[in-house]
């Protein structure tokens, strides 16, 4: 299904789907709230492209990282989340992971998908890819930085990222939008945007056309 949206109703809905998630410093965080208006549905298609950020940040194996220059001329799947996100990030990972999984292997290398932290102060490389490997995404990019360099990447695209708060009892609370952005391998250019209601079965039936360009 497809359905086409203006550059407003895009910013709009970002705000709608932000996710605030807070607990401890560690793993097993609760939600601070989590508001979900998105329509079930797949593919939301812009009318008017979006340029992929000039993002140059840290992966997984410590290494400089460009975003343009790594994925230039092919699709991409971009998703900003943090590991100690309680729920939405790892459902959002995983079942993306699972769809890339029923691509032909060919697809499958075409394909890059990369994970942008939203809590960079505890999103070490190493913490990164043991939680995306736990995700079943072993081929999943992930990337660390300077948090500016991130949020100012996000804003372009829709995507509402806000700095990670220390609350009084100790726990974080890291709000961040839920929507996973595509990226056509023709231009370069995002094309597509789905929300974190999103399925596995729904990626897979989207991902084939994804990888040539074409509109869900």
């Amino acid at each position: 299904m497809r359905t086409k949206l203006l550059g407003a109703a895009l910013a709009m809905a970002a705000a709608l789907t932000l996710t605030a998630c807070g607990g401890s410093s560690g793993s097993g965080d609760k939600p601070a709230a989590d508001v979900s208006a998105e329509p079930k549905k797949a593919a939301i298609t812009l009318d008017t492209p979006k340029d992929k950020p000039d993002l140059v940040l840290t992966d997984t194996s410590d290494k400089k990282y460009e975003l343009a220059k790594e994925t230039k001329g092919r699709p991409v799947l971009l998703y900003f989340g943090y590991t100690y996100c309680p729920d939405v990030c790892s459902t959002v990972v995983s079942d993306i992971a699972a769809a890339t999984k029923k691509l032909s292997k060919e697809d499958q290398e075409k394909l890059q998908v990369v994970f942008v932290t939203t809590d960079p102060e505890r999103d070490t490389p190493k913490r990164m890819r043991e939680w995306l490997d736990a995700q079943g995404g072993q081929n999943i990019v992930g990337l660390t930085g300077d948090f500016d360099t991130i949020q100012a990447a996000a804003k372009p695209l829709g995507i509402l990222v806000e700095k990670p708060k220390k609350e009084k009892d100790g726990s974080v609370t890291v709000s961040h939008g839920a929507e996973v952005v595509g990226f056509s391998p023709k231009d370069d250019a995002a094309h597509w945007i789905y929300t974190s209601s999103t399925t596995a079965d729904q990626y897979a039936q989207d991902l084939p056309k994804i990888v040539k360009g074409e509109n869900p």
